[in-house]
């Protein structure tokens, strides 16, 4: 008999939903749960967790002067130190929000840490309501960061909205896309009679059309008058949730067992179904911008 198929690139993903809440004297607080969550999911066996968008600040900043005073810079902050440490101390990829300065800029920003430190650094693109008055619009692209693990791609909340980013991270190889958010109720209706709201199906959405895994963190609570969704989620590459999907108001950890490498050769239903291959960039290519796009292969 044949030896059985080994995974490659096996990992357990756990994606963190939880509180944090704005205000300086709530950072240290908002840090150490994200960890105390995050080291529980190291017990679980975890090797990628995924934290959300400004994990360790809260959201609702109500003046510019007030989201400067939470940020820190990617040397030397205090949150970036300590996530950093965290990865190398448990041999894991961790990925998490922070509110980030440059200068007198300000950007909404992901991290990657593996075991050996920095590996990813990604400015929100996409700003959405009153975050266009604190922050400044990201300008690294949409790069995607080789990992021993797999090709690792990272958005924040809002840029799901615009299916040019998951498309772009897609057609530079990402194995898997880690999606940091805070994801606030707007207008009803919020959720369907399954309890998934909108920002779940654009997930679902965004990993079946790109035959890629969505990890995608989201936040609860409420914050400033202002509440947020859950609904976290692991998509597989054929869009379904990986297991379950985060409730409303429950603080969890939801976990899913994948090989990333499977996402390089992920079917879409029959062999003659090929994503990549399929797009008439004859047709649209060069108004869409992608024939331009100095990361992807000529």
């Amino acid at each position: 008999m044949p030896a059985p198929s080994v995974p490659v690139s096996p990992v357990r993903i756990a994606v963190i939903q939880f509180d944090p809440q704005v205000g300086l004297d709530q950072c240290d607080n908002n840090l150490c749960k994200g960890l105390q969550l995050a080291e529980e999911a190291v017990h679980d066996g975890a090797n990628l967790i995924v934290l959300p968008e400004l994990a360790n600040t809260g959201y609702t900043f109500e003046t510019r002067a007030e989201a400067y005073a939470h940020a820190e810079t990617l040397d030397e902050g205090p949150s970036i130190k300590t996530w950093r440490a965290f990865a190398r101390e448990h041999q894991v990829y961790l990925v998490a929000g922070f509110v980030e300065r440059d200068g007198l800029k300000l950007y909404d920003s992901a991290v990657l840490f593996g075991p050996d430190g920095l590996l990813g650094h990604y400015r929100k693109a996409h700003l959405w309501n009153q975050e266009k008055l604190w922050f400044s619009p990201g300008d690294l692209g949409f790069p995607v960061f080789e990992t021993p693990i797999g090709r690792i791609g990272l958005m924040i909340c809002w840029d799901v909205w615009f299916p040019e980013v998951p498309r772009l991270l897609a057609l530079q190889g990402a194995d898997i896309i880690c999606s940091l958010n805070n994801w606030v109720w707007t207008p009803p209706p919020l959720f369907d009679a399954s309890g998934r709201c909108m920002a779940s199906y654009l997930t679902i959405t965004a990993a079946h059309v790109n035959n890629v895994y969505i990890a995608a963190a989201n936040r609860i609570g409420s914050e400033r008058g202002g509440r947020f969704l859950g609904c976290s989620l692991i998509a597989g590459t054929n869009g379904w949730p990986l297991g379950k999907v985060g409730g409303a108001e429950d603080e969890c950890i939801l976990y899913a067992d994948v090989d990333l490498s499977t996402a390089r050769s992920a079917p879409v239903w029959n062999s003659l179904n090929d994503l990549p291959r399929d797009r008439r960039t004859d047709c649209y290519g060069a108004m869409l911008g992608y024939d331009q796009h100095p990361a992807l292969p000529r």
